[in-house]
């Protein structure tokens, strides 16, 4: 991986895309999502269709898990890489970013599920859960999009750190060969 520059800046190119959909989707589905839709009839409610913010929300979901399998990969790939040729170090630094990557990926990806969930029909008695009807709260698609961009560049950094620090080893073996 780290022999290749222009394969990495095209890895790096498609993680920060699928971040910056991720993000521009929620963004979206912010302003799309469900206000005043909710129909109350006594105790039971119900709310008439889905939203646009729906199927914003699947992209953004999908968007941000590609990034995160892809970029976990390209760690991966990477570590395997500089283990075949000799014992691979492993920065703190990265493990840190690796950490705060996975924890902002979660909660992105818990947020942007939850509220895309409720912007689906919810049938008349039935509602999202328990009965009841919901409605996504305001900021909600917004921070979990922050929190994908958080995710995806976190990873960036990650794998950056991880192959510029396999190709600095790389030419410390080859001087010292």
């Amino acid at each position: 991986m780290g022999k290749q520059p222009l394969g990495c800046v095209l890895m790096f190119s498609v993680l920060a895309s699928l971040g910056l959909v991720s993000f521009a989707a929620c963004l979206v589905a912010e302003a799309k999502r469900s206000k005043v839709d909710l129909k109350l009839d006594g105790k039971m409610c119900f709310l008439p269709g889905k939203s646009d913010a729906f199927e914003l929300g699947v992209a953004a979901s999908v968007s941000l898990c590609t990034a995160q399998i892809i970029g976990n990969v390209l760690l991966c790939a990477s570590y395997w890489w500089s283990a075949n040729t000799r014992k691979p170090k492993k920065p703190t630094l990265t493990a840190i970013l690796l950490a705060f990557s996975w924890i902002s990926f979660g909660v992105a990806a818990i947020l942007i599920s939850a509220a895309t969930s409720m912007s689906r029909a919810q049938p008349y008695g039935e509602g999202w859960l328990d009965g009841e009807c919901y409605l996504v709260r305001d900021g909600v698609y917004l921070s979990s999009g922050v929190l994908s961009l958080l995710a995806v560049f976190t990873l960036i950094g990650a794998a950056s750190i991880t192959i510029t620090n396999n190709q600095v080893l790389d030419q410390a073996h080859k001087i010292n060969a």
